[in-house]
């Protein structure tokens, strides 16, 4: 099908200029229907600060190129009042995570590794840091007069550092765990750096965390959001995974963390002076060890605990807590600690889901913060004393990002199955709430595009329970014909099936080709309380299984739906769902796709670098065998179930993908073919976990679709 789009889909501007510059166009088409190359000239709203008197706010946007085969950033001006917006940045090279600084009046951001400013009006641009070696990111005080710079410094835990007259040595002396880390090895690491800004140059960086050997922010995702400054800016929060090596790889176990600058000490939020951690078995789940029982009527914060946030009137601190420690997918409670007395206040309590992000109001009372719900992530409120309250109720996904101009509201991203990231104005009046679209990146785009629809579906479980189910039909869905349908696995294996919008497992994309998209909210999925959550840990192939044929078998009864032409599809575990199905189908799927699955478990224990995972979710090492029986993780690994592959296999992989190794699709490629089993492989050298690149991207959409079409269209 997606051959027959692509020809008739014309783009007739090209993303890339005479000077190599990357930025927005608008695309003519000649088709109504979505294509990779369209998905791909969307732009990707990224950072977002609101100016402090809220009139404006200078926020990212990211284009790609495929000719050029690279992302580039530019950075706009947003008036709050008109919506109108204006282009700051034109240069070839990326600009990004501005914010305002000087009371308003200069923006700094990041051009070329290092910090730059400019007038609020994007005129006089001047660069304020000269760094040696960089700056990733940085986060000014609340006066401007200091600013954290976050720059690498080596690290040598776990790989050793080669002698001086080896430098050009490619090898690696490697001595414990966490020598790499989701796609790189671990020589480096991120560092708070404290400097002082004179109004025209920053100055005088000194390491906060110096001899350290630890992260901060951690990786591989953390950002400036994990450090905050006080409001009289003398104090830095931040967070850290104070562990390396092997105690690094099997534990969550990252605190909040107190620097004082004056005297330049640093005391943990999270634990008293003086904590020793009990030892543990590390080849087994921390779930039951004594680390995740009471060891006293304290509070220790065990789990992950990060991104903290000062309130207003400087008495508290706030940041998102997990209780247990090895279990990054536990609940993530609003945790507030009181300076002055130590005593900590846990105010989400009531919801039962996680708080993805928040934000203080104005009166240090009370909280905006974001949780996703039957599959929905929606603003919510909580006071001190634990009172929450849902402001909104969108079949939609948002992301919060600051107050506005008067505190009693929140400018938002917005996104949804139908929708990338705008900007949003949430305002609560009374009962209701008001909504206000501030921006519109790629309306040029979707007036020119169909979507199709997408509905909610609640499917009987085998035990008498309900799954959310999300279905997306084609556009311009006729019920009077038979649609070929897939079944998406999702990752995670605890990440929500909400309201994402993606540039690879786009469910748009799948319904412009001509397919009905079946996404199940299936056991081990947050968002429907505690219990139907940890159902999948220590049970891979159980109900969660179970829920994905429900879903398929439940719309599959629909008259519109060819049984005859159904497959499956999906990444991480969702790949490992697939590459599972594939031997215990029963004739359902007529196609399969796997990307970045495990399809070993027993391999996948000594392989993936964050050990918490196989621990907590397979239950521990396969050689450790309690009542002397295999664990079921192992004994229903996939591949033992080859013998009864059926359906053809498209097994895709990154080999620089340091969580699932690249080793396991080739391991089911090859048993694949061994079997006689139509097979293809789609390896990329030069991507992780995820396709980054935009040549890449497309690449992976056009296999994608051609091997669907190759076993589910009738003209195959």
């Amino acid at each position: 099908m997606i051959k027959s789009i692509l020809i008739a889909t014309a783009l007739a501007a090209t993303t890339v200029s005479a000077d190599g510059f990357i930025g927005k166009v608008t695309p003519k088409l000649s088709s109504d229907i979505m294509t990779p190359e369209v998905l791909w000239q969307m732009g990707r709203l990224g950072s977002v600060n609101l100016a402090p008197n809220g009139k404006t706010a200078v926020y990212s946007v990211s284009y790609y190129s495929k000719e050029q085969n690279k992302s580039h950033s530019v950075l706009y001006l947003l008036d709050m009042k008109s919506k109108a917006t204006q282009q700051l940045t034109t240069s070839e090279k990326s600009e990004g995570g501005a914010t305002y600084i000087n009371n308003g009046k200069h923006i700094a951001y990041l051009f070329g590794g290092q910090v730059w400013m400019m007038n609020a009006d994007g005129s006089n641009r001047v660069q304020i840091s000269h760094e040696k070696d960089g700056v990733i990111d940085f986060l000014f005080s609340p006066d401007s007069k200091r600013v954290i710079l976050i720059k690498t410094v080596s690290q040598n835990t776990s790989i050793q550092q080669n002698d001086a007259d080896l430098d050009k040595a490619s090898g690696m002396v490697i001595n414990d765990l966490m020598y790499k880390h989701w796609d790189h090895y671990v020589t480096m690491a991120p560092h708070p750096f404290v400097a002082t800004f004179n109004g025209n140059s920053i100055t005088g960086a000194e390491d906060i965390m110096k001899g350290e050997p630890y992260e901060c922010p951690m990786e591989p995702f953390g950002g400036v959001e994990q450090l905050a400054w006080s409001p009289d800016g003398t104090q830095i929060a931040y967070t850290c995974r104070k562990k390396a090596g092997l105690k690094y790889a099997i534990s969550t176990d990252s605190d909040i963390y107190l620097y004082n600058l004056s005297n330049k000490t640093t005391r943990n939020l999270c634990k008293p002076d003086g904590f020793v951690a009990p030892e543990v078995k590390v080849t087994e789940s921390l779930e039951g060890q004594s680390i995740n029982s009471p060891h006293s009527t304290d509070d220790y914060n065990m789990g992950y605990d990060q991104n903290p946030q000062f309130s207003p009137d400087g008495k508290y601190v706030a940041w998102s807590s997990m209780m247990r420690d090895g279990y990054e997918s536990d609940r993530s409670r609003l945790c507030v600690y009181e300076l002055a007395t130590g005593k900590k206040t846990y105010v989400t309590e009531s919801f039962e889901s996680s708080v993805n992000e928040f934000l203080w109001q104005p009166d240090s009372k009370s909280f905006y913060f974001t949780g996703c719900w039957h599959g929905k992530t929606n603003i919510y409120s909580t006071t001190l004393q634990g009172h929450v309250k849902q402001l909104t109720n969108e079949t939609a996904d948002y992301v919060l990002v600051s107050l506005n101009a008067t505190g009693k509201g929140v400018l938002t991203k917005r996104h949804s199955m139908s929708h990338p990231d705008e900007l949003f104005e949430i305002i609560p009046q009374g009962k209701s709430v008001s909504i206000q679209q501030l921006t519109n990146e790629n309306k040029p785009i979707f007036d020119q595009l169909t979507m199709g629809e997408v509905k909610e579906r609640w499917v009987k479980t085998i035990d008498g329970k309900k799954e959310l189910v999300w279905v997306i039909y084609p556009p311009h869905f006729d019920a009077n014909k038979k649609y070929p349908a897939l079944l998406y696995c999702e990752g995670g294996p605890q990440s929500p099936v909400s309201q994402f919008w993606s540039y690879r497992w786009n469910f748009q994309m799948m319904a412009a080709n001509g397919y009905i998209v079946v996404a199940p909210n299936r056991r081990g999925l947050p968002g429907f309380g505690m219990e139907w959550l940890e159902e999948i840990s220590g049970d891979y192939t159980g109900l969660c299984m179970q829920d994905y044929l429900s879903a398929i078998d439940d719309v599959a009864k629909e008259s519109y739906v060819d049984k005859e032409r159904l497959g499956a599809v999906g990444a991480s575990f969702g790949g490992f769902s697939v590459y599972w199905l594939a031997g215990h189908h029963e004739g359902r799927f007529k196609a399969l796709i796997a990307h970045d699955g495990i399809y070993n478990t027993q391999q996948q224990y000594v392989e993936t670098e964050e050990m918490w995972f196989p621990n907590w979710d397979l239950g521990g090492a396969p050689w450790e065998r309690p009542n002397g029986e295999i664990r079921k993780a192992y004994a229903e690994s996939p591949h033992l179930y080859v013998d009864k592959w059926t359906a053809p296999i498209l097994c895709i992989h990154g080999q620089r993908d340091f969580r699932i190794e690249y080793t396991q699709a080739e391991s089911a490629f090859a048993a694949a073919r061994l079997r006689g089993i139509p097979a293809q492989m789609l390896l990329f050298p030069d991507e992780n976990h995820w396709v980054l690149q935009p040549q890449n991207g497309i690449l992976w959409q056009r296999t994608y679709f051609d091997w669907l079409d190759r076993w589910l269209t009738t003209n195959k």
